[in-house]
């Protein structure tokens, strides 16, 4: 079962706020008018915590729901940009700010662009969060074909760098071939398998030729493209599941990089491109 942290915090900061605002009101001036005052009237422990906790609880929500939230990446699909292990800070309000939990829009500021790095609800459960690259704004055709990407019927160029080599929780990755992609003028890298299938097993959205983008969704991919459960596999994203744009790497801790602390600390400030 999945935690829903904002819930909690929303509830933690209804229920600290409530109990801190009904004393404030109700009781703590009867406790200031009894004889000896403040002295005589102690402040109840309940309320102590209350009046402690809730201004430190709201300031989380807000950050967290209008400013920056953390996220850890947990698998190879967006290597070389991302590994597993990477802590990313996301910017929730580049796509518009949303009321915690309901998730509504209430500010529009900014779209998706093409390159950009979103984190984002898994479309098929709406609750898993997902991080690709933006390939299709609404309006685009996609295709992909021989490890190329063709955004409105233009192939996206790619210079080969050479082999890659993966270490810790990539390691599985070394040989594959190393690229910079550009995308609709968004440079950014890219690794594929050479003899792969252009589509994963089981996806077959992009079987038929290019697709178009509705309005309100994005078609994501992958950057480690042959090891990647993306829009080819089950379709757009729609623009409500969007939860705000990656656009740096904190912190780097990979159980399976060599000696101790595992950190990769040439990665830590790390921008995401």
């Amino acid at each position: 079962m999945n935690f829903d942290f904002p819930a909690f915090l929303v509830l933690a900061s209804a229920v600290t706020g409530g109990i801190w605002l009904v004393d404030a009101v109700a009781f703590a001036p009867r406790r200031r008018a009894a004889p000896g005052g403040a002295a005589a009237g102690r402040e109840p422990m309940l309320v102590e915590y209350a009046r402690s906790f809730f201004p430190v609880i709201l300031i989380v929500l807000l950050l967290r729901s209008f400013v920056v939230e953390p996220f850890r990446i947990p698998s190879n699909s967006m290597m070389p940009t991302l590994l597993t292990g990477d802590f990313i800070l996301v910017n929730k309000f580049a796509y518009g700010l949303r009321l915690p939990v309901l998730n509504t829009k209430f500010l529009p500021i900014g779209e998706p662009r093409h390159g950009d790095v979103v984190v984002f609800k898994y479309p098929m459960d709406g609750k898993t969060d997902y991080i690709k690259r933006v390939v299709g704004v609404p309006g685009d055709t996609i295709f992909y074909r021989d490890k190329t990407i063709y955004l409105n019927g233009k192939p996206q160029g790619q210079v080969p760098i050479g082999r890659y080599t993966g270490v810790a929780s990539g390691a599985g990755m070394t040989g594959a071939w190393d690229a910079v992609e550009t995308l609709d003028g968004v440079a950014h890298r890219r690794l594929v398998v050479a003899g792969r299938p252009d589509l994963p097993p089981g996806c077959d959205v992009l079987a038929q030729g290019p697709v178009t983008v509705p309005p309100g969704h994005y078609f994501v991919m992958g950057d480690n493209r042959d090891n990647s459960n993306d829009s080819r596999c089950w379709g757009f994203v729609p623009e409500g599941n969007l939860v705000g744009k990656a656009f740096a790497i904190w912190m780097h801790w990979d159980g399976e990089r060599a000696g101790f602390p595992p950190i990769a600390w040439d990665r830590l400030g790390n921008l995401i491109q």
